[in-house]
């Protein structure tokens, strides 16, 4: 009989959750936009988003997500172009994990169509050792305040908090005083 060891990897469940973000509970909080001045329509931006979830939020690990920031800067030239942002996504309660994602933008119509991809780097809580990846598609028009998309996350929460937990309740084998057997 072949025996493998419980291995953290073998062990956790890979998770996904699928959600839109609707332009009505998305809002940009702060932008900053300041012409390059090579060519016209060339602009670097500094962002927040908020995005919220009042109805059917989306549930990670039990807990419902409350609050979805996005902070971050873009490089466009006429609404295409590329942006870097980290997310902070807020749970029920106050938990928190963490992103870091690009996007890749093109112009459509008056705003613009972006994908971006993201890496999950942990959390607080119950999200500590959270790691996983975020995938999104938007529609966003800045100068309207018009943001709103798909998100696909598929995550693992680690079980390092998990064990650290169980060995904090398992009991402890006696242990041997000098000069006992």
């Amino acid at each position: 009989m072949l025996s493998l060891p419980a291995t953290d990897t073998l062990a956790q469940d890979t998770q996904r959750v699928f959600f839109p973000s609707s332009a009505e509970n998305t809002k940009y909080t702060q932008q900053h936009l300041i012409e390059v001045g090579d060519v016209g329509g060339h602009h670097v931006r500094v962002f927040e988003i908020l995005r919220m979830f009042p109805k059917d939020p989306p549930i990670f690990g039990g807990l419902a997500l409350k609050e979805e920031w996005s902070r971050g800067v873009s490089d466009y030239t006429d609404n295409s172009g590329a942006a870097s942002f980290y997310g902070v996504y807020v749970l029920e309660n106050g938990d928190k994990f963490f992103a870091y994602s690009t996007a890749v933008s093109r112009k459509a119509g008056a705003g613009l169509s972006a994908v971006t991809v993201g890496r999950i780097t942990g959390g607080t809580g119950k999200f500590a050792n959270m790691r996983g990846t975020i995938y999104t598609v938007r529609t966003a028009d800045p100068a309207a305040g018009i943001n709103e998309g798909q998100t696909e996350v598929e995550y693992v929460l680690g079980l390092e908090t998990d064990a650290r937990d169980a060995r904090k309740e398992a009991p402890r084998p006696p242990t041997a005083r000098p000069g006992q057997r």
